[in-house]
């Protein structure tokens, strides 16, 4: 039986490359001052910059917050991430 997985609005929001607002976040994979990795509904977004800072999470609703000089921000697919999730036995028997 499948899970069924509730899609959020994903909505990404940078004001001067200075900070900026993302909603549709599930959480917030790894983050120090170059780089900030979020698992969203839509795939990893990775953020890449200076002095980048969550100021506000809030995962009950998906929202991130963040400050710093944003220099680049990728998708990728978050299949891996959701993998190492799941149980060993449920990886075997797929």
């Amino acid at each position: 039986m499948e899970e069924k997985v509730n899609i959020r609005p994903h909505r990404l929001t940078i004001e001067n490359r200075a900070s900026g607002t993302m909603t549709g976040i599930r959480e917030v994979v790894s983050f120090d001052e170059s780089q900030i990795v979020l698992d969203t509904d839509m795939g990893l977004l990775t953020l890449k910059g200076k002095e980048l800072h969550v100021s506000r999470l809030t995962l009950d609703k998906g929202e991130v917050d963040i400050n710093g000089t944003v220099e680049s921000l990728n998708y990728s697919s978050n299949e891996a991430l959701r993998r190492s999730g799941e149980s060993l036995l449920s990886r075997l028997f797929k």
